[in-house]
Order: structure tokens, then sequence, then C-alpha cells
């Protein structure tokens, strides 16, 4: 393939070099008329003034830069169009090649030698000039001398002749000086004029091959893009055609064993029910005993599904959980739940002291700031206490950004103060419409039914308790907002409000003013995130292979492969969390689930360092992307 690519390169320079030399002759001639290209024309420069002697050339050179032209419609004096005919089939030729780009790389290559050549020329033609300049300038000097001599022999004359030949002389050395002052800025005026035009021309034709040289390029260029855009799209359009034909093929045979079997199944039933029905149809008695034990049976049912639905809708209406509550810690049922809460409570008091939580700060997998955790264990004190000596509870502001554990504190604070625990979403509240209202006094009556107390955590608090006088705000949503605050307005002994917000300035400012703490929840630092990420890895790695599965159907199912662990230190830990920084906990739990699922794609099911950093590196990138693409988008909103 080289070898080709050189040849069709030495064959493309050679037909430029000939389009190039019949150009350059026409041009040298000068005899006939200037060659001329759809949108392109040179006009020769004038020859440059010869010396005296030379004005006059002899017929005979003249009559050997005649040219013959035999083709007068078709080009100029001398020139042939048949080097330009192969010059642009071998280039269309190279365009196609795979080093087309090469060869157009040594054209410009040429050309520039050729633009190097030009200025040469140029050169040498200043030289010239500066040499006929110097010539006249001795011719001069000559004449000059011999005029002194004449001078000399004119005094010898006028000592002889007297003051007659001396008016003569002085007459004619005037009229000598005029004539010769005349031609002497005739010949610099020339001179100028001449050297104007070839620096013209000169301009004139470098700038004509650059535009040349400029369009060629950008049309390649558009070709290139064409083709490679029309090569992508029928590349695209031929998997799609195959994927498309592959779907329904599968379609095809699925639809068509379904079909059998549904057949073979309706025929079978109705063999069954076609016995049944002649042997009922062929006896009376049958007859009558059939269809009213189908009439009675049909009105058991429905009258017990419907006197089942109405009863279990007031039990659920008068007992049950509000359809609003996400989570709760509390049983949908006043009887629901009081097995496991009297387990976990047994539990929690005997692990009490020995085992204070999972990362060693007593409050359970919840990594915050230790001032602001310090914050909130001594509300979850104070809440305690509160709950003890029956004083109003007082109500939260969370708000920070997105997935820095404020629904995980707002739950921890509620199982540390010894409260029930309930979440709800702001987002839920405005597809209610006008029943919204009832869902919230439905909720505050629910809320106050727990013996213990409840903190009501409502993430995405901006959803609905924006500002009132926002345009997008339905009535219904008001409406809802209203009985909120309606339900809020004095402090309460039952329900501690807990808000979540990441923009808490668009709360509306009745909602601002029953909030009594408020606390920020800001991204980790270094140490949070180094915290995080072990303890991450000890759920998602460490611990990846433990079954926690306590039916009987753990007996039945295969054992988890373990994951094996190699390297990973705590100078590992610590930087990647130098270069998480920035990241949310939520997003370092995603990285650890990402190096989870690294781990069981190799073959091995090893975590090793390099595969732990190239997860990380890979994650930081993305977290980094997303960043740029919300900036953009912040821009251009």
């Amino acid at each position: 393939m080289a070898a080709a690519a050189a040849k069709a390169a030495a064959v493309a320079l050679s037909a430029a070099g000939a389009v190039a030399f019949s150009a350059e002759r026409a041009y040298a001639d000068g005899g006939g008329p200037s060659f001329r290209f759809p949108g392109f024309s040179t006009s020769p420069a004038p020859p440059p003034a010869a010396p005296p002697a030379q004005q006059a050339p002899a017929p005979a050179a003249e009559e050997k830069r005649k040219v013959r032209n035999d083709q007068p419609r078709t080009s100029a004096a001398g020139f042939d169009p048949q080097p330009l005919v192969d010059g642009v089939a071998m280039l269309q030729e190279i365009e196609k090649s795979q080093h087309g780009k090469k060869v157009f790389d040594i054209l410009k290559q040429r050309e520039d030698a050729r633009r190097v050549e030009a200025n040469t020329k140029k050169v040498e033609l200043q030289r010239e000039l500066a040499a006929i300049e110097l010539e006249k300038t001795r011719v001069d000097y000559d004449e000059r001398k011999k005029l002194e001599q004449q001078r000399a022999q004119i005094k010898s004359q006028i000592a002889r002749y007297g003051d007659e030949l001396a008016r003569k002389r002085m007459q004619s050395d005037h009229e000598a000086q005029r004539v010769r002052n005349q031609e002497l800025v005739k010949m610099q005026e020339e001179s100028a004029i001449k050297q104007e035009q070839m620096r013209r021309a000169i301009e004139q034709q470098i700038e004509e091959e650059r535009r040349k040289t400029d369009r060629e390029k950008a049309d390649i260029e558009i070709e290139r893009v064409r083709k490679e855009a029309l090569f992508k799209a029928e590349a695209k359009a031929i998997e799609t055609k195959l994927s498309e034909d592959v779907k329904r093929r599968l379609l095809q045979e699925q639809a068509k064993a379904e079909k059998e079997k549904w057949v073979q199944a309706i025929n079978t039933t109705f063999e069954h029910i076609g016995g049944g029905l002649r042997t009922i149809l062929t006896d009376q008695d049958k007859l009558v005993v059939a269809v009213g034990g189908a009439t009675a049976l049909a009105a058991g049912i429905y009258t017990t599904r419907e006197g089942a639905r109405v009863v279990w809708g007031y039990v659920d209406r008068i007992l049950g959980q509000p359809s609003l509550i996400r989570e709760s810690s509390r049983g949908k049922y006043p009887w629901s739940g009081v097995f496991s809460r009297a387990m976990s409570m047994m539990t929690s008091k005997l692990n009490k002291g020995s085992n204070s939580g999972n990362n060693g700060n007593g409050f359970g997998d919840v990594i915050l700031n230790p001032s602001l955790q310090k914050r909130v264990k001594q509300l979850a004190n104070a809440t305690a206490n509160t709950k003890l000596h029956q004083a109003p509870f007082r109500n939260m502001l969370f708000y920070g950004p997105p997935g820095t554990g404020k629904t995980m504190a707002a739950r921890e604070l509620a199982r540390k103060s010894g409260l029930d625990y309930a979440l709800m979403t702001g987002g839920d509240v405005a597809p209610l419409g006008s029943q919204a209202v009832t869902k919230i006094h439905q909720l505050f009556d629910w809320a106050k039914k727990s013996n213990r107390g409840l903190l009501l955590f409502i993430d995405e608090a901006d959803a609905f308790l924006c500002e009132r006088n926002k345009t997008y705000m339905s009535e219904a949503q008001r409406s809802a907002l209203n009985a909120l605050l309606f339900r809020t307005g004095d402090q309460s002994k039952d329900i501690v409000l807990a808000l979540a917000t990441n923009r808490p300035g668009d709360l509306d400012s009745a909602v601002a003013d029953r909030i009594d703490e408020v606390l920020e929840f800001p991204l980790p630092g270094e140490d949070e995130r180094s915290k995080l990420l072990k303890l991450y890895l000890d759920k998602y790695i460490m611990k990846a292979g433990e079954k926690h599965e306590k039916s009987w159907l753990r007996f039945f199912r295969g054992q988890p492969q373990k994951i094996e662990v190699k390297g990973i230190t705590d100078d590992l830990i610590r930087e990647a969390a130098a270069k998480t920084e920035g990241f949310s906990g939520r997003e370092i739990a995603k990285l650890m689930a990402s190096v989870q699922a690294a781990v069981y794609g190799s073959k091995e099911c090893v975590l090793t360092p390099g595969l732990f950093r190239e997860v990380v590196d890979y994650k930081v990138a993305e977290h980094q992307q997303r960043r740029r693409l919300a900036g953009h988008e912040q821009k251009n909103a």
C-alpha cells in the first residue's frame, strides 16, 4: 500500500509539474493572450526594461518565440490543456486513496517551494534594477567627463572667438542639461512603474494560489465529512435493520409458541366443559340444581367481596396508616409490629454499651461533621428529655446538598430520642389535588395516636411548602399548605416536625416561622469521606457474601461468592478520600457499589488496589463531567 501511495504521489507531482511548466511557459512567452480558467485568471506582468543597447531584439529571436495555435477556441497561444485534464483526474484518484492527505502535504510543500522561488526571482529582479541604475550613473559620469573635455575645448575657443562663442556655448549647455534632466526623470518614472507592476503581479499570483489551496482544502474536508456521515448512517441503518429482524423473528416465534399453548389449553378446557354441559343438559334435575347453585354462589361471592371491601375500608380509614407515609417505624395497624418492636428493643438493650454503632460513633451508619454530629446528639437528648417532662417539642429544618445524610440523621435522631419515626415526601401532595387537605388532616390525626411521640420527617419540603405567592402554585397546593400551617400553629407535645430541603429560601415565611432549630448538612470533608469509604467497604465488600435471608428457602439456594480483598490499606482509603472531594455520602455509597460490581465482573472476584483506583478515577471523572454539564445548563438557563 505504501508503494502504491508513493507511486500515486509521484505521478501526481509530475502532472502538477507539467501543468505548472505549461503555465510558466505560456506566461514567459508573453506574445499571446493570457490563459484563463473558470474562476481564475492571470495577467502577465510587463517584462522588465532592457538596457538601451538591448531595446531592439533580433528578428530571428522574435520568430522563434512565435508558437503555433491549432486550437484558438480552447487554449491560449502555446498552452496545452491536456496536462490540466490529466492532473484533475489524478487528483480525484488521490482523493479517493487513503494516502491522499500525504500527497496533498507534498503538493503543499512544493507550492511553498515555488513561492520561495518566486520571492528569489523578485530579489534578483531588484538586483538587476540596481545594476541598471549603476550603469546609468556610470554613463552619466562618462558623459559629464566628455562634457568637461568639451568645455575645456570651448574655453580655448572662447579665447579665440570671443563673447559670441561663449554665449552660444552657454545656450547649448543649458539645452543639453534640460534634455538630460527630462530623460533622467522619464527613466526614473518608467523604472518605478515597472517595479510596482511586478510587485502587484507577484502579490496577486501568491494570493490566487493561496485562495485556490484554501478552496481545495475546504472541498476535501467537506467531502470527507459527508462520506463519513454517510458511512455512519448506512452502518446504523444496517444495524437497526438487523436488530429489528432478529427481534421480529423472536417475537413471532414467541407469539407462535404462546398461541399453540393457549389453543391447546382452550381445546382441552372446552372438551371438559362440553362433556359437563352435555351431562347437565340431558338431565333436567341436574340442570336446575346447577343453575341454582351457580346463581347462589355468584350472589354469595359478590356479597362477601363488597361487604369485606366496605368493612376493610372503614377499618383502614379509622386505624390504618395514612397513604402519604412512605416509611415508618410504627406498624400499619396498632396491633401490627408489636412483636418486632419488642424484639428490637430487647436487642438494643442487650447490645447497649458493647456495640454502640457500626462506625464506633454511637450514631449508626450516619457519618457527619463532628460539630454537626454533636449538635444532632444534643437535639436527640433534648427531644428525649422533652418527652419525659411532657414539654412541647421543637420543630427542625435540615438543609444542604442532596445525599448528605438528612434523612438518615432524622431517622437516627428519632431512634435515639425514643420517638416513632414517619417519612413522607412533599412531591406526593401535589398529585392529590382536592384530596390533599383531607390527607394532611388524616396524617396528623394518625400521628397523634403514637404513645411514644412521633417525628414526622417531610423530605423535599419545598415541593408544597413554597411561597404562596408563586404563580405556578395551584389552589389545591395552597389549601394543603394552609392545612399544615393550621395543624402546626401551636407547639405540639405529640409531633416533632422535621423538614428537609435543598432550597431553604423557597419555603413560605409562615413555615419558616414554625421552625425552632436549623441545621445545615454540608458535603463531607476528607476525614468524613475516609470514614464513609471504610463503612461502605465493610458493607459492600467485606460482608458482601454473607446471607441475611431468614426464610427456609435459604437452605435451597446457592451460597454467594465471597469477595477476597488484597492490598486495600488505610493509605489507599485516604488517597481515595482526597480524590473524591465534592462527593456526597450517597455518591460515596454508589462509588463502593460500583467497586463491588467491578469485582463481580472480574474473573477472580478479588479486589486489588489497581481495580480500586481504576473505579475511583472513573467515578471522579464522571462526577466532574456532571458538574460541568450542570454548570453549562445553568449558564444556558
